[in-house]
Formats: C-alpha cells, structure tokens, sequence
C-alpha cells in the first residue's frame, strides 16, 4: 500500500515537472508534437502506478528522455525558422479577402463545415465579413474582419474606410524575414531606414519588427522586451 503511495507521488512528481519545463500553453495551444509528448507522458507515468512489477524507472526514464526530445526540439525552433517550418508547419489563409481558398481546406483536411463552426464561435456568420482566415499551426483559427464588419461599424458613421491588410513579421529575435518583404514589396535597404529613423543601429537589437493591418512598423528591442518583463512581476 505504502510502496503504491510512493511511487505514485514520485510519478506525479515527473510529469508536473516535465509539463511546467514545457511551458505554459493550455491543451488547445500546443503544437502537434508537444501534445504527442504530454500524451505519452501521461501514458508512460499511469503503467508504474497501476502494475507494480514494473520497476519505477522505467516509467522516469522515458519521462526524462521525452522532456529531452521536447528541449532539444524547442531549441532547433528557436535557433533554425526552417526546422520551426518543418516541425511546426507554417499557418494556412483559409479566407483571404472574403473568398474561400478551397485549395488550402483540403491540405489541412478542415471542411467547410469545421470553418463556420470555428467562425460561429467567435461571432461571425457570414465568410463574405472576413478578410482574413487564418488557420494557425496548433490548430486555432485567427481572423481579421473587414473594416466595415467590426464591432464598432464606421461604414454607418459615414467614416472613410482604410482597407486592411495581412500583418506580417519582418525581423524575429534579430533575424530579417526575407521572404516577408518580398511579400510587403519592401526591401531590407528599407527596412533598415526605418530601424535608423527609431535610433536602432542593427535588426540584430530588434526583438519583433511587424508590420500590421494598418501599414504601420511595429518595432521592439531587446532592451525593451527585458526592461518591460524586469517591471511587472505577479
């Protein structure tokens, strides 16, 4: 009884430890190969509980070796774009400018059906309102709606609508985005004048540079990023 008890903790243990070193992500935000780890995590801690002739360890070690797998995956993501790419998959534009791009639907193996459902949810019930559908690679859908479909309708205050377009990162974690700007028709020579005009010498002091929905360059340093989590604690 106590030597069930035991194990049992110790188990518990593991897998709370291996889920707080994975990070903070509820279920529905995980990557696919972080919720095949916690699923197997779980699968592997639940054997040494309920058979205890299998010795404790070998329910530990492979804990240990997935949370391994998981860093070392992690760190590739955070170090190489391509092997995030890979990994992770890139996001899908299921709606692009109220028309649906059945092409990428059947990629991703998501009906018609699923997409309404997903729209319905957070309050949209026609794909003619949307102007971007974006499906993101843990599975959750972000839109961007027309101007004139947004809560607050300044088609019916007679207020001259900007057309809104695809916010896209331009420089991530000091590393420019070509690809991006070929996308915004802008090029790093650009790119880098802006950086001048906000006083920042290199994009490799840059944190995040996005351009957003407005035509407007967002930009944060690193001095800024770590300035700002120094400054809230909870």
């Amino acid at each position: 009884m106590f030597i069930l008890l035991f194990r049992t903790i110790i188990l518990f243990v593991a897998v709370i430890f291996s889920m707080r070193i994975m990070g903070k992500r509820q279920i529905g935000q995980l990557q696919p190969y972080e919720l095949v780890v916690a699923i197997m995590v779980s699968e592997l801690a639940s054997l040494p509980m309920q058979d205890t002739r299998i010795p404790l360890l070998h329910g530990v070690i492979p804990i240990a070796t997935l949370l391994i797998i998981q860093i070392i995956i992690s760190i590739l993501e955070l170090k190489f774009d391509k092997a995030r790419c890979i990994i992770d998959g890139k996001p899908s534009i299921v709606i692009c400018k109220g028309k649906l791009v059945i092409s990428e639907l059947r990629n991703q193996v998501f009906t018609v059906n699923d997409l309404m459902e997903e729209l319905r949810i957070k309050g949209y019930f026609s794909i003619e309102d949307i102007e971007y559908a974006i499906l993101e690679t843990n599975g959750q859908l972000s839109v961007i709606p027309k101007t004139s479909s947004e809560p607050v309708t300044k088609g019916d205050m007679n207020v001259s609508l900007k057309k809104k377009n695809l916010p896209l990162t331009v420089i991530s974690e000091g590393k420019i985005i070509h690809e991006n700007l070929r996308i915004l028709k802008k090029d790093e020579q650009w790119l880098k004048a802006q950086l001048k005009n906000n006083h920042i010498k290199t994009e490799k002091d840059v944190f995040i540079a996005i351009m957003n929905s407005e035509d407007e360059l967002y930009i944060q340093d690193y001095s800024e990023a770590n300035n700002k989590s120094k400054e809230i604690e909870i």
